[in-house]
């Protein structure tokens, strides 16, 4: 008698009963059946919300202490890990190697599907090893299926070294749960499409890596209010959003703002804190390090009323 598959009892590889008969649908109804998996799979990452409320805390301590955060997957759930650390940068104006990811495969998996680099477990350990983790540094693994050899030697690696360890999954099952620091693992149900990981898994886990790295960079002074205010302006949409957000903040005319950013080198923070404060630009980076690089510290101000009676409508 053949072995039993070890994937064949994973919800991530069940049959779905609701779709059963997609192949003689028309297209509307196999949309309405996704939104229906869709909504189930956002109730099943709002399940999760204290979890993740935990992973988020865990994060913000290792940034404070100077640590890093790095994502490690494959296929689909390593894609994501690098959306992630890629969009960290121009986003909320960190150092690249703040958030790092990790693909099996390498950067050409990324783009192009690499099938059984996923299965190496020792290259799982080499490659977070290459990256020499610490103790105050959290590594986060993701895997739909909670099996990934790749990722499971990576996290058992990391480990040893005393980083702090998240594991992102759908299975809820998974015996990680010993192993780990803390398991997210939404229990999204089977796919639409038998085993298709990419489809409620992938948004459900899209939608825990954002609110992990999201609420965090918000805990360490990323946002000012909800204002992106620690944007790389390295194109002309972004040199707009900064120009628009020192308009808000300041109440400064356009031409104000353009001379405040070019002074502080496009540093939207610090053009803010020389407009609102009366310092010139190094007196404003010395401000800032003194409140921790929180707007709402150096300022000693709440932007929420500002923002509210600029979005209040004009009385008729």
């Amino acid at each position: 008698m053949a072995a039993r598959s070890k994937w064949q009892g994973l919800p991530t590889e069940a049959i779905n009963p609701a779709t059963l008969a997609i192949d003689k649908l028309s297209p509307a109804d196999i949309v309405e059946g996704m939104l229906i998996e869709d909504r189930k799979m956002l109730a099943a990452v709002g399940r999760e919300k204290e979890r993740i409320a935990v992973g988020i805390e865990i994060i913000t301590q290792s940034l404070r202490k100077g640590g890093r955060v790095v994502f490690v997957g494959a296929g689909t759930s390593g894609r994501l890990g690098v959306l992630e650390s890629a969009e960290m940068p121009p986003t909320f104006g960190t150092n690249p190697l703040l958030v790092q990811a990790i693909m099996a495969g390498g950067q050409s998996a990324v783009l192009k599907a690499r099938e059984g680099v996923e299965d190496n477990y020792e290259e799982g350990a080499r490659s977070i090893n290459r990256l020499r983790p610490k103790k105050r540094d959290v590594v986060i693994g993701v895997s739909a299926s909670g099996l990934t050899p790749f990722v499971r030697g990576a996290l058992t690696a990391a480990r040893t070294k005393g980083a702090r360890i998240i594991f992102v999954t759908c299975w809820p099952g998974t015996e990680l749960q010993n192993f780990v620091d803390l398991i997210i693992a939404p229990a999204v149900g089977p796919e639409v499409i038998a085993g298709s990981t990419r489809l409620k898994a992938g948004t459900a886990t899209k939608m825990v890596l954002n609110m992990l790295t999201t609420i965090a960079m918000i805990r360490v002074g990323k946002t000012y209010g909800n204002l992106m205010v620690d944007v790389k302006t390295g194109s002309e949409k972004l040199r707009d959003r900064a120009l628009r957000i020192v308009v808000v903040v300041t109440g400064a005319t356009p031409e104000e703002a353009v001379d405040l950013l070019k002074r502080a080198k496009w540093n939207v923070k610090a053009a803010i804190v020389m407009k609102k404060s009366g310092v010139s630009y190094p007196g404003a980076l010395r401000k800032l390090k003194s409140a921790h690089d929180s707007m709402r510290e150096a300022l000693g101000e709440d932007l929420e009323p500002r923002l509210r009676k600029l979005l209040k409508p004009e009385s008729v």
